[in-house]
């Protein structure tokens, strides 16, 4: 994935992402609390070697490099049971040796002849009085026991000095609260992070351009934002012209009259790779915006599965496309006009048991050649492509496919089982137009501003317009599209 990749990830799974980090804060500030405060008290001994008077110089030297090897071995001794044992006796402490051993530490640093002893208490108070008394047993067996030479007056060449005794520290040593939220936070992040990678990467719905560009090269020729009252109002371009998602059938349409410049029929088969993805409401919305333009518009009902045209546009549809393919009924007895523009509406009629082989017989390619000679383009409202076969039968007779595909519904599977179901056919998919995209979010820009050199222009729209401006216009736009 690229960085922008990622950017989209983030903005997308913003709300994710935050909420591990506020868990991973919570988490980190429960368990601090939750956690008994630990205290650390430390005493530091010094170690020395004791010379005859008037010793000479190489003796002095001589007794520093024994102390600085002694007390490697001292460390180990401050943690014995032979130390410890009298700590315990002499506070009269609950424990054994093992148990105080794992609350002492002791440590050298190089090259010195200097011992630490720290103890790790929950009582500030008894931390220091141990470390004290580790301290002070400890010099005690070293200098009277352990480095004393035989005979009872003689004098133990070693000398260890208390030069830093333990205080009872005032702040625990543990748990460091900020430290554990900063933590928190960290590990927060990465875990939102990664679940919001995980679940983009194990996602496979289409919500952006590169979904689509990993599926098929055609371009996408608009983008239809979602609109929660689609259903009480399936068509926006005659109900509320003014509405932006209006708007953005009409930049679909603009851009539709760029498709086939060079020639070929002006009909299109609209369809989708699986149910529920518009593709009615976008035909029906479609050729009325086409029909705004004074375009002699024909719009076919060809889903005799389920048909939905004749009940969003308000018509009868109890007569329609079957009765004429069946010879039944005359085209222009069947072809009802619609609104105050020239589009003129086909239903799909009654539903037959029999519409693969209805849409794909050769009066179904008379009705389209005649309809294609008559009207200025032709769009046909087939079935979802996984479904049945019928929109691909309808492709090979039509200029080409249009692909409906829903934003955060249609999986990239199903749309490249779709485009192949087009290939096998040898029809052509002239564009994808996306659906529902979202208002708010990362999915819901990137389509607005197209980069295939079509922008929506009022004067190529407008039939009242001088011939020569819009002739100039086009010439403009194919160049620029070229």
């Amino acid at each position: 994935m690229e960085l922008k990749d990622y950017v989209r990830i983030f903005h997308k799974s913003w709300i994710l992402i935050l909420a591990c980090m506020l868990l991973g804060i919570a988490g980190a500030a429960a368990s601090s609390i939750a956690t008994t405060p630990k205290y650390v008290a430390s005493t530091q001994l010094y170690i020395s070697v004791q010379s005859a008077a008037g010793a000479a110089t190489g003796d002095l030297v001589q007794g520093t490099s024994f102390a600085r090897q002694a007390v490697t071995s001292y460390v180990d001794v401050v943690n014995s049971a032979i130390v410890l044992d009298e700590v315990i006796a002499e506070l009269k402490l609950d424990l054994t040796a093992g148990q105080l051993a794992s609350m002492v530490a002791s440590s050298s640093p190089l090259n010195t002849v200097l011992i630490d002893i720290s103890v790790t208490n929950s009582d500030p108070e008894l931390a220091a009085k141990i470390a004290n008394s580790v301290g002070q047993n400890f010099s005690k067996i070293v200098v009277e026991k352990l480095e004393k030479p035989d005979g009872e007056d003689a004098v133990s060449p070693v000398k260890i000095e208390t030069i830093q005794p333990a205080i009872a520290p005032t702040k625990p040593a543990s748990p460091n609260v900020p430290l554990n939220i900063a933590l928190g936070l960290l590990v927060g992040l990465a875990l939102g992070i990664g679940f919001a990678v995980l679940r983009s990467v194990l996602d496979t719905r289409i919500h952006s351009l590169r979904d689509i560009e990993l599926v098929t090269e055609s371009p996408m020729l608009g983008g239809i934002t979602f609109d929660p009252e689609a259903k009480k109002r399936p068509l926006v371009v005659h109900a509320d012209p003014k509405n932006p998602r209006a708007e953005s059938f009409r930049s679909l349409r603009t851009n539709l009259q760029f498709v086939n410049v060079e020639g070929g029929p002006r009909s299109f088969v609209v369809t989708s790779s699986v149910p529920g993805e518009g593709k009615s409401t976008t035909t029906a919305n479609l050729a009325i915006a086409l029909a705004e333009t004074g375009a002699r518009v024909a719009l076919i009902d060809g889903d005799l599965r389920l048909p939905r045209l004749a009940e969003y546009l308000g018509i009868e549809g109890g007569v329609g496309l079957t009765d004429v393919l069946i010879g039944r009924a005359e085209l222009a007895d069947v072809l009802q006009k619609w609104g105050r523009g020239k589009l003129f509406v086909l239903p799909s009629g009654r539903v037959p048991p029999n519409p693969s082989e209805l849409l794909g017989s050769a009066a179904m390619a008379r009705l389209l050649a005649s309809l294609t000679e008559q009207f200025d383009i032709v769009l046909i409202d087939a079935p979802p492509l996984l479904l049945v076969t019928d929109a691909a039968v309808l492709s090979k007779l039509c200029g080409g496919a249009l692909m409906v595909v829903a934003s955060g519904r249609t999986k990239r599977n199903e749309l490249a089982a779709a485009v192949k179901a087009l290939e096998r056919v040898g029809s052509r998919l002239v564009g994808v137009v996306i659906t529902m995209l979202p208002t708010k979010g990362p999915d819901s820009y990137g389509y607005g501003q197209y980069s295939y050199g079509t922008v929506h222009d009022e004067t190529l729209d407008n039939p009242e317009a001088p011939a020569e401006s819009r002739a100039v216009r086009k010439l403009r736009r194919k160049v620029k599209t070229a």
